[in-house]
């Protein structure tokens, strides 16, 4: 599935989406450039299930974690990731509990010890904003995607 989204408003948007599309077991991967808006998308994730702080990128503590009702999100940065094994110190695996979701900004810096994707979410820079290139790896993506398509 391939989309252009015009607008900041329109990520978040998008994002939203996403958030009431996903289950209680979901792990996003979030490829682009610097400011293609993955963090944008994150922050519209957030606030549709009801998150009303700041959202920003954990580009220095790798992970930022956030309980919003009732529901376990991590927000995952592994741009400034200087070797794999790192997660193994951060332990990534007390983060992938039953009923949580995880949106990981950079994944490939994680290598072999980055979780396994549920969704795979391309943004690259478009002349009308950044296109949107989401590609389910698994049966709980597919399911996601269907109810992200059906919105």
């Amino acid at each position: 599935m391939s989309q252009i989204i015009p607008t900041a408003a329109a990520m978040e948007g998008f994002g939203s989406k996403l958030a009431h599309a996903c289950s209680s077991r979901s792990i996003l991967h979030l490829y682009g450039d610097l400011g293609a808006g993955k963090t944008t998308l994150v922050r519209g994730f957030l606030r549709a299930l009801g998150h009303t702080g700041t959202v920003k990128s954990p580009t220095y503590t790798l992970v930022e974690p956030y309980q919003i009702n009732g529901r376990r999100i991590y927000h995952f940065d592994f741009y400034r990731l200087g070797d794999p094994e790192e997660l193994e110190y951060l332990g990534i695996r007390d983060y992938l509990e039953n009923d949580i979701v995880c949106l990981i900004e950079w994944p490939e810096k994680g290598g072999h010890m980055t979780p396994t994707a549920d969704i795979q979410i391309q943004l690259h820079h478009h002349a009308q904003g950044r296109l949107l290139a989401l590609q389910a790896k698994t049966e709980t993506g597919q399911a996601i995607l269907a109810k992200t398509i059906s919105k």
